[in-house]
């Protein structure tokens, strides 16, 4: 059963920065592709930036472009998610997963997610 520990979320002033971790076991952690999505309250669960291993290609959602930074070591079984410039707007629970590429859409690999790791952002 695949699990998933992200951690690194918190309060921050909008205008800040958080770094978050995802980690998981050697056998869980994909080596294709790996993705960060996130939820606000009374919203459903939406993408928020991907990295495709082999040639490092990354991906992200329109609305953390050029603030957000998708990377990670997959020999360390480790993603990492750098934001900037946070918003009110980016106050959510962040998850990782396993993600592959359907069409123009990255969409989680697996439906097993892990508990998340809280950021909200005060104005």
């Amino acid at each position: 059963q695949r699990q998933w520990v992200e951690s690194g979320g918190g309060l921050v002033q909008a205008g800040g920065s958080l770094r978050l971790s995802c980690t998981a076991s050697e056998r869980t952690f994909s080596r294709h592709a790996m993705g960060w999505f996130r939820q606000a309250p009374g919203k459903e669960r939406e993408f928020v930036a991907a990295i495709r291993w082999r040639d490092t290609t990354t991906a992200y959602a329109d609305s953390v472009k050029g603030r957000f930074t998708i990377s990670g070591d997959v020999a360390k079984n480790l993603l990492l998610l750098q934001m900037s410039s946070l918003e009110p707007e980016d106050t959510a629970l962040y998850y990782c997963n396993a993600v592959d590429l359907y069409g123009s859409r990255w969409l989680p690999d697996t439906d097993r997610w892990g508990q998340g790791t809280q950021v909200t952002v005060s104005s």
